[in-house]
């Protein structure tokens, strides 16, 4: 009874916790009720370790005044009302809430045509760098196309321009332990390491070891931005070579959206102790010679909602004629998969491409357990077979598009740091639309009949995972 007694109490304590939690889906919700119930001390510990994601109070109170403290640039009158005359405002109107960053006109933008040439042009961009060179990458490898990286920031440093960088803690450990580090902090560069894990259980204790800073964010003199879904590391990939080449998009921007992409650099240095950056957003837009209308979205754990899928699911919502989408990993919340169905549902041709292979069995098998549902809305699911398609895509109508960091799942909604950029543009909109036509002729269309002939064993396989999807 002595030991039962404190069990029980804690227990309570846990359950009332998972169940006034805000912002939590009431399918979440139920599932952590009934763990905890039903295997009460594995059910409290996993709760209190995954249940909630959870940033220490000291780096939520130094994001708050860093948020509060950095001024936005002043919103475009006429990116508005050019917005405002389409029917595609909802999505831009969602976003601006995020960040109060609003949408940008004048903005130039270019498709890379693949990995290795994005990651070229990076450099070549760092190697023309006057001023400042600032970047953010979630995964960095000392492979070819990391050690370009990293020597072009050696290079600018060495001839005075200011170098920062930060880099994931976990997602880049290997390279920040290594001398190549060591050997950009020597030469000059300001590297800073991205949500330090330090002591794994001093970590679980204040928050959550697993929140990450997912962004992949290039700013070259404040005047280029460089957006996609692109490590710093070979499409081969050599970490996991058995699903290469990772197949991505890089796209490089010119233009007021720039000066906003800066926006997110600065509050994650200083959120990580590096100095005050706030003056560079107070310098005047850089011109972008273009007419592409975007819109910068950054979201986190620290956001009180999950503004990407927000986001993710109203421009869903806009499409009237066509919807394209890749991901490589496919775990919708509720809303975004009610988004997609509905869109289907009511017309739109919504082709939707995922990896025929990917790195995680669970989300494989978490994605595959809607196929049917999918198909049945009228939904056109392809399985690229060439690689791991780690390209984030969305494409509407052939003239409003979304590029970034951030994944369609739960992860990228609720746990990562993401961004993404949101734009109106037939033009850049079609080229990246031609991409995803590239893609889809590696693709193997799934059918009805391939689904309903999954074996019973792996459809409950399927199913139970995908059941533990709102456990995040």
């Amino acid at each position: 009874m002595y030991l039962t007694l404190p069990l029980i109490a804690a227990e309570i304590f846990v359950l009332f916790r998972a169940m006034l939690r805000p912002q939590r889906e009431p399918t979440s919700r139920l599932a952590w009720v009934i763990v905890i119930i039903a295997a009460p001390f594995v059910g409290m510990i996993a709760y209190l370790m995954l249940g909630e994601a959870r940033v220490s109070a000291t780096r939520r109170q130094r994001g708050r005044a860093i948020d509060d403290r950095l001024v936005r640039p002043p919103h475009e009158p006429g990116a508005a009302r050019a917005i405002a005359d389409c029917p595609y405002d909802a999505p831009f109107a969602l976003a601006q809430s995020v960040n109060r960053l609003g949408p940008t006109s004048g903005n130039r933008a270019t498709l890379a045509a693949d990995s290795n040439a994005a990651i070229d042009a990076i450099v070549a961009d760092i190697d023309a760098a006057r001023d400042h060179v600032h970047c953010i990458f979630y995964i960095w490898l000392d492979d070819c196309n990391g050690l370009k990286i990293k020597d072009g920031l050696i290079r600018a440093a060495e001839r005075g321009v200011a170098v920062r960088v930060l880099a994931d803690a976990l997602g880049s450990r290997s390279l920040v332990r290594s001398a190549h580090w060591q050997a950009m902090t020597d030469c000059g560069a300001e590297m800073r390491v991205a949500l330090p894990v330090g002591n794994l259980l001093w970590t679980m204790i204040r928050g959550r070891v697993d929140l990450r800073n997912h962004r992949k964010l290039v700013v070259i003199d404040g005047s280029i931005a460089w957006c996609g879904s692109q490590n710093a590391a070979d499409p081969e990939f050599r970490v996991k070579p058995h699903y290469a080449p990772w197949v991505d998009v890089m796209t490089r921007w010119q233009g007021p959206v720039a000066r906003d992409w800066q926006f997110l650099f600065v509050s994650d240095w200083m959120g990580e102790h590096g100095e005050d950056l706030s003056a560079l957003l107070a310098r005047p837009a850089p011109s972008g010679g273009g007419a592409i209308i975007a819109q910068v979205i950054g979201t986190g754990p620290t956001l009180p909602y999950p503004a990407m899928s927000a986001c993710f699911a109203e421009l869903i919502h806009s499409a009237r004629r066509e919807l394209v989408i890749t991901t490589p990993y496919f775990v919708p919340d509720e809303a975004l998969l009610f988004a997609i169905l509905s869109a289907a549902r009511r017309g739109v041709r919504v082709l939707l491409l995922l990896p025929a292979r990917n790195d995680s069995r669970i989300v494989a098998a978490a994605s595959r357990s809607h196929y049917g549902d999918l198909l049945k809305a009228g939904v056109e699911l392809y399985e690229y077979g060439c690689g791991l398609l780690h390209a984030k895509t969305m494409v509407v109508d052939g003239k409003v598009g979304l590029v970034g960091s951030a994944n369609l799942d739960r992860r990228s909604f609720e746990l990562n740091f993401e961004n993404n950029i949101l734009f109106l543009d037939a033009e850049f909109a079609g080229q990246i639309r031609a991409r995803q036509d590239e893609w889809l002729a590696d693709c193997r269309r799934v059918s009805e009949e391939q689904v309903a002939a999954v074996s019973l064993l792996d459809r409950l396989w399927q199913n139970t995972l995908a059941m533990f999807g709102p456990l995040l």
